[in-house]
């Protein structure tokens, strides 16, 4: 059963990403099913840290890329979700390629998502794992 509360599609996703720190970083989304969605970053100039490997801190920003979209897709348009919390652990260096996090939901709540994102490299080897938690909020009428 399909988690989206709305339709969308990966052009449209990636079109928000116009002029933002997602488009400078490369991020491009590339796939969705019915309960998770995956993009790709490339390792590369824009996500190394000094010592030639992935930032951490890119990952972190795949990892919140994937799930604050997703998560604001698996509500309705009455309300949106906001960033609460976000841990990361590194598990394997990366000095270049491209890596593909998948966003799937832990927790779908009234008021709280919870997200696990996987991000691998190009072998599919476990790169990093994030968990995402997320407000729910109501838009307030005008």
């Amino acid at each position: 059963m399909a988690i989206w509360q709305r339709p969308f599609t990966l052009d449209v996703f990636n079109q928000t990403s116009k002029n933002t720190l997602v488009e400078h970083l490369g991020i491009k989304y590339v796939a969705f099913d019915d309960s998770s969605l995956s993009a790709t970053m490339p390792v590369d100039c824009r996500t190394h840290q000094p010592l030639g490997m992935l930032h951490g801190g890119a990952s972190v920003v795949l990892a919140e890329t994937l799930g604050s979209l997703a998560a604001n897709f698996a509500v309705t348009t009455d309300y949106y979700c906001v960033g609460l919390d976000i841990n990361a652990n590194h598990i394997r260096a990366v000095r270049s390629g491209v890596v593909t996090g998948k966003a799937t939901p832990l927790h779908l709540g009234a008021t709280t998502q919870v997200w696990q994102i996987e991000i691998r490299d190009e072998r599919q080897r476990l790169v990093c794992t994030s968990r995402l938690t997320m407000a729910v909020l109501k838009h307030k009428k005008q």
